[in-house]
């Protein structure tokens, strides 16, 4: 299976990211992009999208970007800087692999909201990724 099969697959076992609308747009080695479109029930009292959705947007896209090198992985940590209000129909996350180690991965992402056929940058974040072992005869 293909790195952007894979991750569709392990998006869609996800009941949060269902919830959300999350698709995964594209996935390379090292590289992911997802997307999720407005819905008001991820929107806080002024309409933007909730800042604890813009950083599980990027927690997933770094996930994502990393699962492609190195399997499953476990957020060890992560930052987001809100740069200005997530108001756009669809909002994108382009995450890409910074060093991928033997037990951490580090990444970095940018959140663009999208409207009106124009692209805003909305946030930026960074993740600590630790591998999760694989159990012995998985």
């Amino acid at each position: 299976m293909n790195a952007l099969a894979t991750l569709r697959a392990i998006n869609e076992t996800a009941a949060f990211n269902r919830w959300c609308g999350i698709e995964v747009l594209s996935a390379e080695p090292g590289s992911a992009e997802i997307a999720m479109p407005w819905r008001a029930e991820a929107g806080q009292y002024a309409g933007f999208v909730h800042a604890g959705l813009v950083g599980a947007l990027i927690d997933t896209a770094c996930g994502f970007a990393a699962a492609t090198l190195v399997g499953r992985v476990l957020a060890a940590h992560y930052s987001v800087n809100c740069l200005r209000p997530a108001v756009g129909e669809r909002f994108v996350a382009r995450a890409r692999v910074v060093k991928a180690g033997r037990t951490q991965v580090f990444t970095a992402c940018e959140l663009f909201a999208q409207s009106n056929g124009k692209e805003t940058l909305v946030a930026t974040g960074e993740t600590l990724l630790s591998v999760v072992a694989k159990k012995s005869g998985a």
